[in-house]
């Protein structure tokens, strides 16, 4: 090519076009370069930033994590990248030009050692703006733990939903095998209930559900317990390592909290308020399905037994006490 049709590029136009931050320190830490982005980000110019040592330069602290990551890489020559995971915000740039926002701009850095034209060590820092990255990152994880949470819990109650339950029992009950410590199951069911909704409505028959819900959560306390809706008015609560007596006081406590709502229902003779029933069977487990078959089966028996009470059903009696 001809001299004449040589094109030349001026560097300082370059850096000003690149849509990153780029500031170039010489051995000691002064600025030799600071280009439109980070002007433009940190609020100051180019005339105030050069020849300025780079921690004072600024109006805000500068992280420390930076700070020793350039003197490493002035000392030992390695570059070095900040990650956005540990080093979010290490310098105070901001978004928007001119303003000072409640919060600093997520970054990524590079620092990368480089040599003068006069063959002396300096240090480029490149800095990008890793906002949206951080943003999508946090709105994933945000919509994986919403879509976690409507797996596993019930959308009228708030409390787990029997896929949730499933899952849980067949653990409680292996880990109850293994380790051979009780384990505690309740079977609850709202009292004439049909005859609720059928006077009341399903509008308010929903409501009836979430009280009661609500008053069955608030009895727990360890968070090895769980309550979770077994299906339209039932319920059920596992609970481990509860000796018999403690497991038969608290299915009258359960009893109790839903009695004490004091929720009108004129069609539950002899009580005209909302009640429950409670099956309750404590053991170690045999297998999978015994502990829930028979806290079900005592349920039964408190419902033909005249509801608003609870049975403990002991896993070696069941069959005898259905006879009954």
């Amino acid at each position: 090519m001809s001299k004449t049709g040589t094109k030349h590029f001026d560097m300082e136009d370059i850096s000003n076009a690149l849509n990153l931050g780029l500031i170039v320190v010489d051995a000691y830490g002064k600025i030799l370069l600071w280009n439109n982005w980070i002007a433009k980000h940190s609020n100051i110019k180019e005339a105030a930033a050069l020849d300025q040592q780079l921690e004072n330069v600024f109006t805000e602290p500068v992280s420390p994590a930076f700070l020793a990551a350039l003197k490493n890489t002035l000392t030992y020559r390695l570059p070095v990248v900040l990650s956005t995971a540990l080093h979010r915000t290490p310098l105070p740039l901001y978004s928007a030009s001119g303003t000072r926002q409640q919060t600093r701009m997520y970054q990524s850095i590079t620092i990368t050692p480089i040599q003068s034209q006069p063959n002396e060590p300096c240090c480029l820092i490149q800095v990008t703006d890793s906002s949206t990255s951080i943003k999508r990152e946090k709105m994933l994880r945000s919509h994986s733990e919403i879509l976690k949470k409507e797996a596993t819990t019930d959308s009228l109650t708030d409390i787990c939903n029997r896929r949730f339950f499933d899952a849980h029992y067949e653990i409680a009950v292996a880990d109850a095998k293994r380790q051979k410590h009780p384990l505690s199951v309740f079977m609850v069911d709202i009292d004439f209930f049909k005859s609720y909704n059928d006077y009341y409505g399903h509008i308010a028959g929903d409501n009836i559900i979430k009280q009661v819900a609500g008053a069955l959560k608030s009895q727990l306390s360890r968070a090895t317990d769980i309550v979770a809706r077994y299906g339209g008015e039932e319920f059920v609560l596992v609970m481990p390592y509860l000796p018999q007596k403690i497991a038969e006081q608290f299915a009258e406590k359960l009893r109790s909290a839903v009695f004490n709502l004091g929720i009108p229902h004129i069609n539950s003779s002899p009580f005209h308020r909302i009640t429950i029933s409670v099956g309750l069977c404590t053991g170690i487990p045999e297998n999978d399905d015994n502990l829930l078959n028979k806290a079900d089966a005592a349920l039964y028996q408190a419902k033909l037994k005249g509801r608003n009470q609870y049975i403990s059903l002991p896993l070696c009696e069941t069959e005898e006490y259905l006879e009954q």
